[in-house]
């Protein structure tokens, strides 16, 4: 069986560096891009089967990139992540509004985050 893939798409690499030596960890095959037009273009090459992405974000934001997944990769489950005080509840919440098929605020720990993208990968698409 083949290990199932994960894309982080983090626009601030201390952050993103220990999503992905957590997901590593775990046995995950995992790719980065740094916003979401790098998302998109390593999707485009091998969609990965999670989708976790930051929600502020230059270039391409988080809900742009989300919108732009779910449309053009439907199987694809999605995970938003935002930080930003008080507001950031807005925030995820219109990102599953869009699409989003679960969101974690930031700060997050490593095991909620581990959990959450099993669970999606034991679902079937469209079932949340």
């Amino acid at each position: 069986m083949t290990a199932k893939r994960v894309l982080v798409v983090e626009d601030r690499p201390e952050i993103l560096e220990l999503i992905l030596l957590g997901l590593e960890g775990a046995g995950f095959e995992v790719d980065a891009a740094l916003n979401g037009r790098e998302a998109l273009e390593l999707q485009q090459r091998r969609a990965a089967d999670v989708v976790i992405t930051d929600i502020f974000m230059p270039e391409m934001d988080g809900i742009e990139t989300i919108d732009r997944i779910r449309a053009e990769y439907p199987d694809t489950r999605i995970i938003a992540m935002a930080c930003g005080g008080e507001r950031k509840q807005d925030y995820l919440k219109v990102a599953r509004q869009i699409g989003a098929d679960a969101t974690l605020a930031k700060p997050f720990a490593t095991a909620d985050l581990l959990q959450l993208v099993r669970m999606l990968m034991r679902e079937e698409p469209g079932a949340s």
